[in-house]
């Protein structure tokens, strides 16, 4: 005998209308368990969604373009009895999701709508029409980003002079609102030439993922006031220490830097709560976190993904060893799951396997901080006596300046760098 079953869209954690970005069956198909279905896109990744039965394929409910949300009808498949499963199978928790790093704190700011009178180019001159009470500096920063100062109606400062966050706010609100900045327009954009003039192209459109990371890095600039912090540490005696660990016998695990950094990136977060917080969506209190769990950001082929590490004040490196090249592995494939994308309290942007001095990494908000790792190198440090090679190690830390102070921020990495340069302190 044989029953015809749904397959559903499994539990994609809190996301709302994934779109359908292929159909991998039809009609009449014979499927077996774990074949893709479909492909869905959310703004962190895609995802094959396999079936949880085998049988043959009666109806196909879907389309490309179509949205859907856990427990949308997939396929309608003719199954045997003994292969029928017993429990609905919208109800699977095994099944691989959509991927999205759930952010309540920042908004994305929607494009910007397309302004009735003729373009403003970049470069035109901008014309106060009234008399803003604003230092030449706040002046300056405001044509930087093409904004009527006079338009400011009254300042947060003294008096009500105009300040530098005034500015931000005004601009913020643009975006979001589509209020006139300068001249009757929206926002000036920067003029792109036909580059077919020129010579042959080739216009590739970006992916969700690229578009959306794109629109939350650009809100997360304009809502925070970021300050990047740069310093180096010596390495030496922990790069000695992992170089041993790896060449132990019957080692299966490959240790890197990247592992005591975790740790000590954890230690030093424990001593300073203020960096295991977020800010109220309103602004008004701050949240501290009980737990710590650390982000590692991920190149993968599709976009930047952030998988999570939980609990790790509390794993060996060997622990974090297996774990986060499990989730690199399944990053990389696109097979992440909602629960390995959320609850980052910190992340970590390393990239010391490419190269490169220093960058500043934007924060990942609503954290409040991020760490970034360039690449480490050899020189020649001042002992009191002679100069000896030492291996250093860049490193770059980015805060919310809401909430981290100069001092903070500069005291919690000396803090780091304590860990780092022995982690044998990890222990103590």
């Amino acid at each position: 005998m044989s029953t015809t079953i749904e397959i559903k869209v499994p539990d994609i954690g809190n996301v709302h209308d994934v779109d359908v970005v292929a159909v991998e069956i039809q009609t009449g198909d014979v499927i077996a368990v774990d074949q893709t279905l479909i492909t869905l896109e959310t703004d962190k990744a895609s995802m094959d969604v396999p079936s949880s039965a085998a049988g043959t394929v009666q109806q196909v409910h879907l389309k490309v373009g179509d949205k859907v949300n856990e427990g949308s009808v997939i396929i309608t498949v003719l199954v045997s009895d003994e292969a029928a499963a017993p429990a609905p199978v919208a109800e699977s928790k095994s099944a691989p999701t959509p991927v999205v790093e759930e952010v309540k704190a920042v908004e994305v700011a929607p494009a910007p709508k397309p302004a009735a009178p003729a373009p403003v180019e970049v470069y035109a001159p901008i014309v106060s029409k009234g008399k803003a009470h604003a230092s030449p500096a706040i002046r300056l920063f405001a044509r930087e980003l093409g904004v009527d100062i006079s338009q400011i109606a009254q300042g947060n400062g003294r008096k009500g002079r105009i300040l530098k966050d005034d500015v931000k706010t005004y601009v913020k609100k643009a975006l979001t609102e589509g209020i006139t900045v300068t001249g009757g327009s929206t926002l000036p954009k920067i003029a792109v030439p036909d580059f077919a003039a020129f010579g042959e192209i080739e216009a590739q459109p970006l992916s969700k993922i690229n578009k959306l990371t794109g629109q939350h890095m650009t809100s997360v600039w304009l809502n925070l006031p970021m300050v990047t912090y740069h310093d180096d540490v010596d390495i030496t005696e922990m790069e000695a220490f992992r170089v041993s660990l790896n060449s132990e016998k019957n080692n299966t695990l490959k240790y890197t830097g990247l592992l005591f950094i975790i740790k000590a990136l954890a230690a030093a977060m424990q001593q300073f709560p203020r960096f295991n917080s977020s800010l109220s969506s309103d602004g008004q209190s701050l949240i501290f976190k009980k737990y710590l769990n650390i982000g590692i950001a991920v190149d993968t082929p599709n976009g930047l993904v952030v998988p999570v590490l939980r609990d790790v004040a509390n794993k060996s490196i060997k622990q974090l060893a297996l774990e986060i090249t499990e989730k690199g592995e399944k990053a990389r494939a696109g097979k992440l799951t909602p629960a390995d994308m959320q609850g980052g309290c910190m992340s970590i942007s390393s990239l010391g396997g490419i190269g490169g001095k220093a960058f500043t990494p934007i924060v990942n908000a609503p954290e409040v901080a991020i760490l970034g790792v360039t690449k480490s190198t050899i020189q020649p440090i001042w002992n009191g006596k002679e100069f000896e090679p030492r291996l250093v190690l860049p490193l770059d830390l980015t805060y919310d300046h809401r909430v981290i102070d100069g001092a903070e921020g500069a005291r919690f990495m000396e803090a780091l760098k304590y860990y780092l340069s022995d982690v044998r302190r990890l222990l103590v």
